[in-house]
């Protein structure tokens, strides 16, 4: 049997550390993890066969993307928001999404249409057969694909970094198939849009396609907070 040499395990530990972020960003967009809850090193260490430096570069991670925060006593925990900052970060998404689709470039040379409409057709397979996970990773790549037509790196890399940190916002939404429908069918609205050169179409759906998963948050924490 080979040895496993140093470097390997080197080169081997950012894909194992990627895999685990990447499982618990689902974890907490699937609502599996709720707001509040606490995600405890020995816990995720057994999961995911990890030391527990590892397990640290993970949670440092995911407190990167807004989607974990650390307390003084507790320790990491699910990230909650305030209305207020449920309607601040929308409000900031608003901004940098309606103004990507009022500098988008039209028309849309058909073959970065084309491109488009096949993540879309994976997507719409997803929704109909339901599988949240390929639901929500279609629909992030149909968000890139849609907003670098812009051609704005900087732009997009803002986008998708407000859009990430909303993940514990989006819950409500990603399980439910009634707003997955209401997505896709608003996605098939964009590419109508940019098929058509209809710039204020395009405009509007981008800025209703944000109002589901923000209202659907704040209708839940008002619950939580009458019970």
């Amino acid at each position: 049997m080979n040895a496993i040499t140093p470097d390997a395990l080197q080169a081997e530990a950012p894909d194992a550390t990627q895999s685990a972020v990447a499982a618990l960003e689902e974890d907490i967009v699937f609502g599996r993890l709720h707001p509040r809850e606490r995600l405890t090193e020995d816990e995720l260490m057994a999961r995911f066969s990890m030391k527990r430096h590892a397990v640290r570069q993970v949670l440092s991670e995911l407190e990167l993307l807004g989607v974990v925060e650390k307390k003084r006593n507790i320790g990491a925990v699910v990230r909650t928001f305030s209305a207020r900052e449920v309607m601040e970060l929308y409000a900031l998404r608003e901004v940098l999404e309606v103004h990507a689709a009022s500098q988008m470039p039209l028309p849309v040379p058909e073959a970065r249409l084309a491109a488009l409409v096949a993540v879309q057709r994976e997507h719409d397979a997803a929704v109909t057969d339901g599988d949240a996970r390929r639901v929500f990773r279609s629909n992030q790549r149909f968000h890139r694909e849609f907003f670098g037509l812009l051609d704005n790196a900087v732009l997009g890399q803002a986008i998708e970094e407000y859009a990430r940190r909303t993940h514990p916002i989006r819950f409500g939404t990603l399980v439910a198939a009634g707003y997955r429908e209401r997505a896709r069918q608003e996605h098939w609205a964009m590419i109508q849009a940019l098929r058509d050169g209809d710039r204020n179409a395009l405009m509007t759906i981008c800025r209703d396609h944000l109002l589901p998963s923000r209202d659907a948050y704040l209708a839940s924490e008002q619950m939580r907070l009458r019970a």
